[in-house]
Parts: C-alpha cells; sequence; structure tokens
C-alpha cells in the first residue's frame, strides 16, 4: 500500500524503533512510516532490516538501518550521533527489544535471568539514556515527543514461571509513569503499552515445558493479538494532539482473561 499524503500525521517526525527486526518492533516501524515519519530501526539482525528498510521504502516511505545492540551502550550513543546528524535528532523513541524466558525459579536458570534482566531493563535504559537529550530538544522546538515503551500484562498479573520476565515488564511500567513526571512538563510524552498474548517470536523463546504447554493450549482457546494489533496503537498514540499523553495502555485479547 502505498503512502496518502492526506493520512500522514506523523510527517516531519523522528521515530526510533529498538527492536525492529521483527514483531511488535518490525509492524510499528512500518506503521510510523505510513503515517509519515521518518524511521530509524534499530536491532541486531541487519538482513532483516535491510530487508524492513526495502519494504517501508517501497511503500514511499523513509527509513534508516543501524545495526546494534541495546545492552551495548556505546552502541546506543553512537546510534544517537548519527540520529542526530542525519536527522536533527529524533522525537519519537519506541522501546521494543526484549526477551521472554519463563521457568521454575527453583530451576535457577541464572544465565536466563540475567539475559531478560539485560535485554528488558539495561537495554531499555541504554537507549533511554542515548535519545532522551534529543527527545527533549525536539519537544522544545516542536511542542511535542513521544516516549514509548513495550511493557506487557505480566507487569500487573500473576503468570506461574514467569517471575523474572514479569519482574522486568514491572520495571518497565513503573519507570515509565516515573518518567512522565520528569519529563511530562518539558512535553515528552511518556506512555507504557502493555500488551497481553501478541503472537510474535516471543513465544519461540520459550523452552519451559509448562510454558509452552500453557500458551499452546491458549492459542487454541483465544485468537492472540497480531504485531499489526500493536502498531495501530503506536501511530495513534504519536498522533494524538499535543495536549494528549495516554500514560497506559493496556491491550487485550479479547479472549484473555488475565
Amino acid at each position: 500500500m502505498s503512502l496518502n499524503p492526506t493520512s500522514q500525521p506523523l510527517s516531519g517526525r523522528v521515530a526510533v524503533v529498538t527492536g525492529a527486526s521483527s514483531g511488535i518492533g518490525e509492524a510499528s516501524a512500518e506503521r510510523l512510516a505510513l503515517l509519515g515519519a521518518r524511521v530509524v530501526v534499530l536491532a541486531r539482525r541487519a538482513d532483516r532490516l535491510a530487508d524492513l528498510v526495502a519494504r517501508i521504502e517501497k511503500n514511499g516511505g523513509s527509513a534508516l538501518a543501524v545495526a546494534a545492540d541495546v545492552t551495548d551502550a556505546a552502541a546506543l550513543r553512537g546510534a544517537a550521533d548519527r540520529v542526530r546528524a542525519e536527522f536533527g535528532g529524533a522525537d519519537l523513541l519506541l522501546n521494543n527489544a526484549g526477551v521472554m524466558l519463563p521457568a521454575p525459579i527453583e530451576e535457577l536458570a541464572t544465565d536466563q535471568w540475567k539475559h531478560q534482566i539485560d535485554l528488558n531493563i539495561t537495554g531499555l535504559m541504554n537507549a533511554i539514556g542515548a535519545f532522551t537529550r534529543q527527545l527533549v530538544e525536539s519537544a522544545a522546538e516542536r511542542g511535542v515527543a513521544d516516549l514509548i515503551n513495550t511493557s506487557s500484562i505480566a507487569a500487573r498479573n500473576i503468570f506461574p514461571n514467569f517471575a523474572v520476565y514479569s519482574g522486568t515488564k514491572a520495571y518497565v511500567t513503573h519507570l515509565s509513569r516515573h518518567l512522565r513526571a520528569e519529563l511530562g512538563a518539558k512535553n515528552v510524552r511518556v506512555s507504557a503499552i502493555e500488551p497481553g498474548i501478541v503472537g510474535t517470536e516471543l513465544q519461540s523463546h520459550v523452552t519451559d515445558r509448562g510454558a509452552q504447554d500453557w500458551l499452546a493450549g491458549s492459542k487454541e482457546s483465544m485468537e492472540w493479538l497480531t504485531a499489526r494489533d500493536i502498531a495501530e496503537t503506536v501511530g495513534f498514540i504519536a498522533a494524538l494532539p499535543p495536549r494528549v499523553n495516554l500514560q497506559q495502555v493496556t491491550i487485550m485479547p479479547t479472549g484473555q482473561a488475565a
């Protein structure tokens, strides 16, 4: 689908999307581009990013691929320098990179604990540290900027064997509320998106048999959300009038009770 100039409320904006090589990040990058933003897609898999940029440009959008690991703070600072040099700075940051590795706590899967904390928390902070100054500067100039963090319904609900993952997502949600208190007065809107079950690569990372069985059962009993469902919400948040900030958005499959 080619772009329609009359339906591009994000024209002139620069959006950085982490975890953009698949799932919610990939779909959100495409959606933001359709809405008129120049999109910087950031992830480790350069080949996937190249394909994404090609699709965006084929549809009339503008995109730049930056291959980087969000757990590498220096790489994120380098990415931010490149965005400033090529686009003048970012005014939208979607923090989407993450991993889900459930397991019973008694298994002491410490490598999995560390991986989730490194990516879901430290990676998030590295991106925030690299781009917040640009968001504040852009908001001062344009009147609005957006920091959108991908959390999860696991931040508030209880799922057996998901303790570490849920803890990292609770961090994302609570951090977002604190950052809103700091940055809102500077016209930087901060939003946390809390999806229920979304069909993405996250499920393929799960090795715990109990969690696999639970996910398989849920897929038979309900229709999962798609990455595009979340991307539509990201675009909606970013296109709202500058005076409107959706602090938290919980997005659930109709059939998921909790």
